[in-house]
């Protein structure tokens, strides 16, 4: 015999419990049972029933109620909830974006000698002022960043002012004490 024998598991004619072949154990210990007699008794009637080998209920009785994929009930019958409405939401004005923006860059770029800092927070300054009269005027939103545009713009402007003050008096510094060492004539000694 092979493992898996072709055509299924067959008994030999007679086994070693001396029981006639073709029969097969019952599983739940009911012993050996026929397999030309069913194993199900209808209890209304005493008469043996067929067993529907896929569902495994007897025939004659209403099938079991058949669940949907993943064992979850099917709850199709209930309404659902109705579809989301979106409120409309105002545009925001794209000046004021652009003036937050353009002003950070700015205040970042502000330590580069001075001058981009001055030069950026101004124009980011100045489309703050446009952007925020827009928003008001249009009825947009981005107000805010419109006011926050011009204060980071004029705060990059002080400091790429200061920045720019900072280097000239390190370079008149420098200079100063470069031309001092390089016109440094020694004292004379005078003897007596």
């Amino acid at each position: 015999m092979t493992y898996p024998p072709q055509g299924g598991w067959q008994d030999q004619p007679g086994n070693w419990q001396g029981q006639p072949g073709g029969g097969w154990q019952d599983p739940a210990g009911g012993g050996w049972q026929d397999p030309s007699r069913p194993t199900y008794i209808d209890p209304s009637s005493g008469q043996p029933a067929y067993v529907d080998p896929i569902s495994g209920q007897p025939a004659g009785y209403p099938p079991q109620q058949q669940y949907s994929q993943g064992g979850y009930a099917d709850y199709s019958q209930y309404p659902g909830y109705p579809a989301p409405v979106m409120a409309p939401s105002r545009r925001t004005n794209g000046l004021s974006i652009a003036s937050m923006v353009v002003a950070i860059v700015g205040l970042i770029s502000s330590p580069c000698y001075g001058i981009p800092g001055i030069a950026i927070g101004m124009v980011g300054a100045i489309l703050g002022h446009v952007g925020h009269k827009q928003a008001k005027e249009r009825d947009e939103d981005g107000g805010g960043m419109a006011i926050a545009g011009i204060t980071i713009g004029w705060i990059a402007v002080a400091a790429g002012l200061i920045a720019l003050a900072i280097y000239i008096y390190v370079w008149f510094w420098f200079k100063n004490t470069v031309d001092n060492i390089n016109n440094y004539t020694p004292t004379p000694y005078y003897t007596r």
